[in-house]
């Protein structure tokens, strides 16, 4: 379990999370981790996953992996040249990149023989559920009516977090819980850890802000 609440960005594709801007945005996230001594990590395109790795040393995540080994494969996301590109861990099922179960037991597996760290997306209360039996290191669950919507699920429909929590920890209690979509301020991650879970897991309320910096240190300001 996290030493204490995580807080993950997830940049997209967003043009103010891309390139020179994708830099940015990351340092800005370890200069906040840095003042506040919150586990911030960061999960950006792969194809500035290199250049960012080289500025920070937070932990940076992929959006994605597929479970494939070295070969005769286009167009797919290897998990050893990500690995190497510099990554911690990644990003699983996002509700935009959704997987079949297969498929996301094969990734769990490649991120426990990699020692990756397995964030694994649910939409809902029954798949948080199933999902935990999968055993990954974190399980997020995002309603997807509410991601980007600016309405956080910790505090509009509260007994989501609450009743996902309950439900995984039921199926195996060692799994933290963390929860987005909507989320936007340190009230919306005050709300959340106040419900049991760990952190938070954003993308627009933090790439797409006027002042992305600004935006992360109140996310921090009341953990």
């Amino acid at each position: 379990m996290a030493d204490s609440p995580k807080i993950i960005i997830n940049f997209k594709t967003y043009s103010e999370s891309s390139g020179e801007k994708a830099k940015q945005l990351a340092i800005h996230a370890e200069e906040v981790h840095d003042l506040s001594g919150v586990d911030i990590a960061i999960a950006p395109q792969a194809v500035d996953l290199k250049a960012i790795r080289d500025v920070v040393n937070i932990p940076v995540y992929a959006q994605h992996i597929d479970p494939i080994s070295p070969g005769n494969s286009t167009g797919l996301y290897l998990p050893e040249a990500l690995m190497e590109a510099g990554i911690n861990g990644t990003l699983i099922n996002h509700s935009e990149k959704p997987l079949k179960l297969a498929a996301i037991d094969e990734i769990i597996e490649i991120t426990k023989k990699y020692d990756l760290t397995s964030i694994l997306c649910s939409n809902n209360i029954r798949t948080s559920a199933a999902c935990a039996a999968l055993n990954p290191d974190f399980i997020a669950i995002e309603p997807p009516a509410l991601i980007a919507s600016g309405y956080a699920v910790s505090q509009c429909e509260p007994e989501i977090v609450s009743n996902t929590i309950a439900a995984v920890h039921e199926i195996n209690d060692s799994i933290p819980v963390l929860c987005g979509a909507g989320i936007t301020n340190g009230d919306d991650v005050k709300a959340a850890l106040d419900l049991g879970a760990e952190g938070v897991l954003l993308a627009s309320g933090v790439v797409k802000a006027e002042d992305s910096k600004a935006v992360l240190e109140d996310l921090v300001s009341k953990i």
